[in-house]
């Protein structure tokens, strides 16, 4: 069996992530004792208490679900469980690259940190949005993107399943536009910006500045990557991968898709939530995918 970590992005986020772990695991309070320490606020007292509105705010969930996901990943290794390969969705590749030994936890945090209030920032810069697609073939996701105004394909998740992102005025009309032509569905999503989107052009200088001042590595294991779901080890290519991740769509489908081709069969999803769980048994229904958020999960290891 080859096994995959698959790494859960914005979205997957809940209050009480990670205390449990805190209570029982000295090494997980060391990773949010640092984590509090290079980002300048109490990510731990926002990550287990809340409130939920201010742990859903993108420079807070950013770093929360990115710190949870490492200290997981941390502890599938101390009990010698190791990824044959490795992918994350949109921030969750971020988790991806320590998996993979391309740059260390402090690192990427320090990388994620400034990711994630610029992203922040250029919301609030251009009023922008997302929405969920559901049920449309490229057709009609074609029509569904022709509006006046910004608005453009961001997650391409699973077959029929596409999350698009622009201005609001443009994906509101999106989501009318879906409905006249008979989409199953078409969801306005609670985001701060227009994440995937030309709308992030403003955060690529100060994405850029950090990345650039950052040494990365060649990967351990293969890592899978947003911007066309391809296994790459090149550490330049992996940097400048994530720089264009930051306005442009995430293949998810295609990354699972090319993972299977790989002979991937088992996949972990190493972080908060089941969002990819979800995903995969759309994208790769002969696969299998256990959780491992909770310390209950740990049983879930007899599997792997």
């Amino acid at each position: 069996m080859r096994e995959a970590f698959i790494f859960p992005g914005q979205g997957s986020q809940y209050v009480g992530m990670g205390a449990e772990w805190y209570e029982y695991y000295p090494m997980v309070q060391d990773f949010y004792h640092t984590a509090n320490d290079i980002l300048g606020f109490n990510l731990s007292e926002i990550s287990f208490q809340g409130p939920v509105e201010k742990l859903c705010q993108t420079e807070f969930t950013q770093p929360a679900i990115f710190v949870h996901s490492v200290f997981l990943d941390k502890i599938l290794k101390e009990k010698d469980f190791h990824p044959h390969a490795v992918a994350g969705h949109s921030l969750g590749e971020f988790s991806a690259l320590v998996s993979a030994e391309v740059l260390s936890f402090e690192e990427t945090l320090q990388i994620v940190k400034v990711r994630s209030a610029e992203m922040a920032k250029a919301g609030q810069f251009t009023a922008g949005t997302m929405a969920a697609i559901i049920g449309a073939d490229d057709s009609q996701l074609e029509q569904i993107c022709n509006q006046d105004g910004v608005v453009v394909p961001a997650n391409m998740n699973a077959p029929g399943q596409v999350v698009i992102s622009g201005e609001t005025t443009a994906v509101e009309s999106a989501i009318t536009t879906a409905k006249e032509i008979g989409v199953r569905r078409a969801l306005p999503l609670n985001v701060s910006g227009a994440f995937h989107s030309p709308l992030m052009e403003p955060a690529r200088e100060p994405l850029l500045n950090i990345v650039d001042s950052i040494q990365f590595h060649n990967a351990a294991v293969p890592v899978f990557q947003n911007v066309n779901g391809n296994p790459v080890t090149n550490a330049s290519e992996i940097k400048e991968n994530i720089l264009t991740q930051l306005e442009n769509p995430v293949f998810w489908s295609d990354t699972i898709l090319n993972m299977k081709n790989n002979g991937i069969t088992h996949f972990t999803e190493v972080g908060p939530g089941k969002v990819l769980k979800g995903l995969n048994q759309r994208i790769h229904p002969d696969s299998t995918t256990t959780l491992f958020d909770k310390p209950e999960h740990l049983e879930n290891l007899a599997v792997l």
